[in-house]
This record gives C-alpha cells, sequence and structure tokens, in this order.
C-alpha cells in the first residue's frame, strides 16, 4: 500500500491595500443597504397599519356628513312641537301627537346609527362641546357654567358633530345703592 501524500494547504495570498480598500467599501455598502432594508421594512409596516386604521375610522364615520345635514331636520321637528305645546286645542294635539311620533322614530334611527345628544344645561361649560353666545348675570347657576342651552349639540361615536349653543352664567354686578 501506497502511503498517503498530504496535500498542502492552499496558501493564501496576502491582500493588496488596493483589495482591502475595495473589501471594506463592499462591507459599508452592504450595511448601508441593510440598514435603509430594515428602514423600508418599517416605513411599510407603519404604512399598512396606518392604512388599516384609516379605513376603520372611515367606515365609523362615512356617516358623519350625513347625519350633519339630517340635524336641522331633528332640530325643526323639536320647534314644532314646542309651538304646538304653547298653543294646545284639541284640533292641534292630533298633530302635534303625530309630530312627536315621527320625531321619535328619527331620533331612535340616529341614536342607533350612533349620534348622541350633548346635554349642556346646568353643565360647566367646556368649549370643546359647548358654542358660548352670550353670558348671563344669574345667581340660580355657579359661574362658568350654562345657564341655558339654546341648541342641542351632538356628537357621532365620540367625534363632535355641532357644538351645543348655550349662554353661560357669570356672577352678577355689584349692586350699587
Amino acid at each position: 500500500m501506497k502511503p498517503e501524500t498530504e496535500t498542502p494547504a492552499p496558501v493564501e495570498e496576502p491582500l493588496t491595500p488596493e483589495q482591502l480598500n475595495d473589501l471594506h467599501a463592499r462591507a459599508a455598502k452592504a450595511d448601508e443597504n441593510w440598514d435603509r432594508l430594515l428602514r423600508t421594512s418599517a416605513d411599510f409596516e407603519n404604512f399598512k397599519k396606518r392604512a388599516a386604521r384609516e379605513k376603520i375610522e372611515s367606515a365609523q364615520y362615512a356617516t358623519a356628513s350625513l347625519l350633519g345635514k339630517i340635524l336641522p331636520v331633528l332640530d325643526n321637528f323639536e320647534m314644532a312641537l314646542a309651538a304646538a305645546q304653547t298653543a294646545p286645542s284639541e284640533k292641534t294635539s292630533a298633530l302635534q301627537s303625530g309630530v312627536a311620533m315621527i320625531q321619535s322614530q328619527l331620533k331612535s334611527v340616529l341614536m342607533e346609527a350612533g349620534l348622541e345628544e350633548i346635554d349642556a344645561a346646568g353643565k360647566p361649560f367646556d368649549p370643546a362641546l359647548h358654542e358660548a353666545v352670550s353670558q348671563s348675570e344669574t345667581d340660580t347657576v355657579p359661574e362658568d357654567y350654562v345657564a341655558q342651552q339654546l341648541r342641542k349639540g351632538y356628537k357621532l361615536k365620540e367625534r363632535l358633530l355641532r357644538p351645543a349653543t348655550v349662554v353661560v352664567a357669570k356672577k352678577p354686578a355689584a349692586k350699587t345703592e
């Protein structure tokens, strides 16, 4: 049997300075490309999350424009009922009950769609929910509270559609004798 001869391992030649510089440049470019890939991937994930969130919000608030246009109709029903109550007669009682039923039905449909009334009377004035049109001097309501609600405000699932129009209470001026 013939003894195996060992083959010598290939001897690697040392890299020239140009090759070494090229190798470093390629490694830096690879690191730069890796960082760019990570940033682009993160940006894309953020875009997907934002697009999904906007789609959900769009679906939730798609009816906001329509409800905003229906609110004056609801106001007119309330004014018609108030007018009918101030001049009650046998002839208007049937009309009044009919208008009340229509208003109630419309209100329940709007509430099912997510509409919420803003009840401002007697509550602290909140500029995020209320629109102050004047101030009234009174002792019956604390200062900076709503003394009178002139027009109802409405929200759609926590989004303000229309602020409540209110009169804010202030302390009466000191009486001079």
